[in-house]
């Protein structure tokens, strides 16, 4: 039996599905489906802040497409406080921490304050990828009492709440101090207070400010004792509570959610269902991203991948594509996975317009629905010209100065992708990825490096071969070949290869590589590799 294709094709178009049944179930109205996207604003966002709006964007965006009003609400943390100096901003703010975000200046004076500063540069990649969102800060809901009730009831059911989060997690501390954190009146910090009584009558929370180990290290409190009132914004919500609160005001139907903070959601499931009587949303568990290095990307440790520095080399579409083609594994990422994804993207498009078959039905709706989804379901209308990447990046290498433009399009005429002078706008946008990433990183490619005698021998092999064979596949596989016969790991002679024709150790594929670089400029670049090296 032939399993019937869902919408697009997509993993969205079938969990959109499982959504409104879901919701149907539960009885709840169907007028306005909500997902959600959480903004940590406490350091600079990376790539993957990306993953988590442009997951919860493709739900909305698959429930739009079954006929169904669905919005994405971008939640900003900005009542958070500042835990740790992340590393890359200014050693100055170590006398802020401790503080809500919001309430901390902009150590660049370009904004009203950190978490401003922080939040548009998220809000700025959002943009560039065409994710459509409505904005909502935590601040704002909680100075407009808009959570009032929901922390009201947390509150008043407080030793329940401790019960499970010690189920869940372990952790228990909440079986001795409120699920909130008040904001010290004395010296306005957030994380060295702890709230020991609730006052209904009153709506206040009793607290002091008696100091705080988050992370390993220890925050000093003032010694101050006070009372806040929560439906004023003078405190928050502990994560382990928080994200039920909002989810039941917000009415969020569904939000992606990383592996990191699994337990968080976890804790939340229950205090959403239990404590505030309300079905939580439908959840999507992601795995992080890791450098090259196997550490995991993030915003406080120093390795922060920006979507920034993706958009100097390559698409938003093609950051789209890297967030949008699995959910399930852990995957490593760098800069020189770029072109990869622009590649990938050109291949998707070409199965989109006909020009590459792909004969199993179900795959083939699976791939031009992503395709479509990296577009928003609003793809192009016609094919754009496919130069690609890396032949870009080798002309904008030998390019004369000063006159770069005119000689890649001269050599693109050459070559046959272009038929007129006059430079498309997609094609002129991608020749600058190529340039940026020719000034960036191929200064090194012509460096000398250190060959082995099998090495050597490797090489001189491989031009051997270059020589007739014009096959990407059967040069791929010639590599493989001509490694192993000279005792030498594969993964180490592509790496020297990639050092040779890159200047990194890592990049794409190297047959279709070689064929888009034409082999003759190959041959000489190793050629002139061996010269190099000889000349030491």
């Amino acid at each position: 039996m032939v399993e019937k294709i869902i919408g697009h094709g997509t993993w969205y178009d079938k969990t959109a599905l499982q959504i409104l049944e879901r919701e149907r179930k539960l009885g709840r109205s169907l007028d306005l489906i909500r997902t959600e996207m959480g903004i940590g604003v406490s350091g600079i966002p990376h790539v993957g802040h990306i993953g988590d709006s442009s997951r919860s964007y493709a739900m909305a965006v698959a429930l739009q497409a079954r006929g169904y009003h669905s919005e994405l609400i971008a939640f900003a943390d900005d009542k958070d406080g500042l835990r740790k100096v992340p590393a890359g901003l200014p050693k100055s703010l170590k006398k802020h921490l401790g503080y809500p975000v919001r309430e901390i200046p902009d150590p660049y004076e370009c904004h009203e304050n950190f978490a401003e500063h922080m939040m548009l540069l998220l809000v700025e990649a959002l943009d560039k990828c065409r994710i459509q969102y409505k904005l909502v800060s935590g601040a704002e809901m909680y100075e407009k009492g808009l959570l009032k009730n929901e922390i009201r009831t947390i509150l008043m059911n407080a030793k329940r709440v401790g019960e499970i989060i010690r189920e869940e997690v372990g952790q228990e501390k909440y079986g001795e101090v409120l699920p909130y954190f008040a904001i010290c009146s004395n010296c306005g910090r957030i994380y060295t207070t702890r709230a020991y009584e609730f006052l209904p009558k009153e709506d206040k929370v009793l607290y002091t400010c008696e100091g705080m180990e988050v992370k390993g290290q220890w925050f000093k409190g003032c010694g101050h004792k006070g009372e806040a009132d929560y439906r004023k914004g003078e405190g928050k919500l502990v994560w382990k509570v928080e994200f039920a609160a909002r989810w039941k005001v917000l009415d969020i139907r569904f939000e992606a959610c990383g592996k990191d903070i699994a337990d968080s959601v976890r804790v939340n499931d229950r205090i959403c269902q239990e404590i505030l009587d309300w079905p939580p949303p439908s959840h999507a568990q992601y795995e992080m991203f890791l450098d090259k290095g196997g550490k995991r990307i993030s915003k406080s440790a120093g390795n922060v991948f920006t979507p920034q520095v993706w958009f100097r080399y390559g698409s938003p579409q093609s950051l789209v594509l890297l967030m949008l083609k699995r959910f399930v594994g852990t995957r490593s990422l760098s800069v020189v996975d770029i072109p990869q994804y622009m590649n990938e993207l050109d291949v998707l498009e070409d199965i989109y317009f006909g020009k590459k078959q792909i004969s199993e039905k179900k795959e083939h709706a699976k791939l031009t629905g992503l395709y479509k989804y990296c577009w928003w379901l609003e793809p192009p209308r016609k094919p754009s010209i496919h130069a690609p990447y890396n032949l870009l990046v080798y002309l904008a290498r030998v390019a004369p100065k000063g006159s770069e433009i005119n000689y890649i399009t001269q050599k693109l005429m050459e070559y046959g992708y272009l038929k007129e002078e006059k430079l498309p706008e997609g094609l002129s946008q991608r020749i600058e990825y190529g340039r940026n990433w020719a000034k960036d990183f191929m200064e090194i490619k012509e460096t000398t490096i250190r060959l082995s005698p099998q090495e050597i021998s490797a090489i001189n092999k491989l031009t051997d071969v270059l020589q007739t064979e014009s096959d990407e596949n059967q040069i791929q596989t010639a590599i493989f070949s001509i490694a192993r016969e000279h005792d030498i790991k594969p993964r180490q002679f592509f790496k020297t290869l990639y050092t040779i024709l890159l200047g990194v150790s890592e990049g794409p594929r190297l047959g279709p590589y070689i064929i888009a670089m034409k082999r003759e400029n190959v041959i000489d670049a190793l050629s002139r590799a061996l010269k190099r090296y000889r000349g030491q």
